[in-house]
């Protein structure tokens, strides 16, 4: 071989050398995703399949990892690995969504909207807003969905707020303006993370908590609660999100495909929660949950612990924009509905 055709080649080949990781990382893209929810639960079942499904449709070039049970830690903690670049997106609760921007609390407001159609009258109008300022957040919203009601849920009997303000309640950690509003409204939160919920209750440290029926009984707290306040509380609001960054590295071709199906599996979720939130609480208390239904004088007395907390809520912990647009989403439903 002639020196300059050597040269060429030996170019070539060290060209091809440099380039094969780049094309080997184009090729395949590993998502590691985060969640709470337990391991064959509805939550769990859905991300599995949603990961299925990108692989086919991506031909194995974008493949999820799904970490269930807080494997990847609370939420608080997921999302700061994404922050961080250990994890790549997660499931995670308004909670966690309220750690990249407080936008994401105002859906789930106390006592604001009292069912699933008030909810999504409101959540498909101003989500898409929110939507936004996660995405300036650092994260890009695949899917929407709930989790169900938040209902009380008491190691004792107490079925109303002067009863239960005896107790001492679960806060999730590292939100010290809900913890401001709770006590301004007269409750005993214990800021811990979720977690450590479980050996809080066997311990004593905590005696109630709110939650939706069906976690509490996936993930078996309810075994040390056996009393619950069936109260539409708040409306438990969750996303499906990935660090924007990553998804930047998706072929852009690929990326409508993939949220269409995120979103799918989304909705197809949602609806199977909801009915799934009715059958916990009957299973819950056919193994001897005592379940409370309040009276409409209960709901007018919770209704005014809510409204009292409002104040500290307003502003500190909820934007007022998106505080307000809430409350003035879910009249504008009621009034239309009449």
């Amino acid at each position: 071989m002639k020196p300059s055709r050597l040269a060429t080649t030996t170019l070539i080949l060290a060209a091809a050398m440099v380039a094969a990781p780049a094309v080997h990382a184009e090729k395949e893209l590993k998502i590691k995703l985060g969640t709470m929810a337990p391991e064959g639960s509805p939550w769990f079942n859905s991300l599995q399949r949603m990961a299925q499904r990108w692989k086919e449709v991506s031909g194995g070039k974008v493949t999820l990892k799904v970490y269930p049970g807080g494997v990847a830690g609370d939420e608080g903690d997921m999302v700061r690995k994404i922050r961080i670049g250990q994890l790549h997106a997660a499931t995670v609760t308004g909670v966690g969504l309220g750690r990249i921007h407080r936008a994401t609390y105002a859906l789930q407001l106390p006592m604001a909207m009292q069912s699933y159609e008030e909810l999504d009258y409101v959540r498909d109008r101003l989500g898409p807003e929110i939507a936004g300022e996660l995405e300036k957040g650092g994260v890009v919203v695949l899917s929407w969905g709930d989790a169900g009601w938040v209902h009380f849920f008491s190691k004792t009997p107490a079925n109303t707020p002067a009863e239960l303000r005896k107790l001492k309640m679960f806060l999730w950690s590292g939100d010290p303006e809900a913890e401001a509003a709770w006590r301004a409204a007269q409750f005993n939160p214990v800021p811990m993370s979720a977690t450590d919920v479980m050996s809080g209750l066997q311990t004593g440290l905590i005696e109630w908590y709110g939650t939706t029926a069906l976690f509490a009984m996936t993930s078996q707290w309810a075994n040390q609660t056996p009393n619950m306040v069936k109260i539409n509380w708040a409306p438990l609001n969750g996303a499906t999100v990935i660090a924007k960054s990553e998804w930047d590295k998706v072929d852009p071709a690929l990326r409508p495909k993939l949220l269409e199906i995120a979103k799918e599996e989304g909705d197809k979720l949602k609806l199977e929660i909801r009915k799934l939130g009715e059958d916990a609480v009957a299973t819950m208390k056919n193994k001897n949950m005592k379940v409370y239904e309040p009276t409409a004088a209960d709901i007018v007395e919770w209704q005014k612990v809510a409204e009292a907390a409002y104040p500290k809520i307003r502003g500190p912990v909820v934007p007022e924009h998106y505080f307000d647009e809430v409350l003035r989403l879910a009249k504008e439903y009621r009034a239309q509905k009449k």
